[in-house]
């Protein structure tokens, strides 16, 4: 089972909806997405008077950005990418991590990120449930507070959201979608191959920052949560399996290209 990130330039890419639905008919329907939609999020806080926010690629999420991420993320977003899937062929079905608490969050710092949270569980049966009866889940990472009886919701980052389902769910590979081709070096060049320590060392020198720096962090999780494959790469890397960066866990970890049937 493969789960997809998508966020960025490349969420809007029309060749995007074709290439998933052309993946689910290739893997018998074992695909799941994570969705972002940032930059609506941040034109909306614009029209409202707040500039957006960000600490480590992550947003800062005040009362008003609240209510503007579950309306982007779980409404606007999520509803265009499933029409666009469904369009496509696809049978998607939009949720978020709020719906039958999916995806619960702790707060990260609430003096410091507001309403910003991290996973904290996942409950993956409506997941399963989805794709048993042949259905394909495109997620919205607003996540559920932590204690069952507390409502309000938090805004999780896509790329943490996508990395805690994919191990819940037991996905095989996790793919996040960004807008170049793989995590590039000082020099802009493709790094094929990506050791957790050797990220590390990227984003400490400043080389891979802001979003980047979040989908590094999110892959470690991931590898953590026993994903076996990770990827960072384009569009066009979705379906070529040595294409973008691998990341793994050291330098001596196998790297198990995916075959697609």
């Amino acid at each position: 089972m493969i789960c997809i990130k998508l966020g960025g330039r490349t969420q809007n890419d029309p060749r995007l909806p074709p290439a998933i639905a052309a993946l689910w008919q290739a893997t018998a329907g074992e695909v799941v997405v994570v969705h972002g939609g940032g930059d609506q999020i941040s034109a909306l806080q614009r029209l409202r008077g707040e500039e957006p926010v960000f600490i480590g690629g992550r947003r800062v999420t005040t009362d008003t950005a609240l209510e503007l991420v579950r309306m982007v993320l779980s409404g606007l977003a999520n509803k265009q990418m499933v029409s666009a899937l469904v369009a496509a062929g696809a049978p998607a079905v939009g949720i978020s991590g709020e719906d039958a608490a999916l995806l619960r969050a702790t707060p990260i710092d609430p003096a410091q990120f507001g309403h910003s949270g991290t996973p904290a569980q996942v409950n993956p049966g409506v997941v399963h449930a989805l794709l048993r009866a042949g259905y394909l889940p495109v997620i919205s990472p607003v996540a559920a507070r932590e204690h069952a009886g507390e409502a309000g919701a938090y805004n999780v980052n896509g790329d943490d959201a996508a990395a805690a389902i994919a191990a819940a769910i037991g996905a095989t590979e996790l793919f996040l979608m960004a807008d170049v081709p793989g995590v590039l070096d000082g020099d802009q060049q493709r790094l094929a191959t990506l050791t957790l320590d050797e990220a590390r060392a990227l984003v400490a020198s400043g080389v891979a920052g802001g979003g980047m720096a979040a989908k590094l962090d999110a892959c470690a999780m991931a590898l953590a949560g026993g994903v076996t494959r990770v990827r960072i790469g384009d569009l066009a890397a979705l379906t070529v399996p040595q294409a973008g960066t691998a990341i793994v866990a050291r330098e001596d970890a196998t790297d198990s290209s995916r075959q697609l049937p």
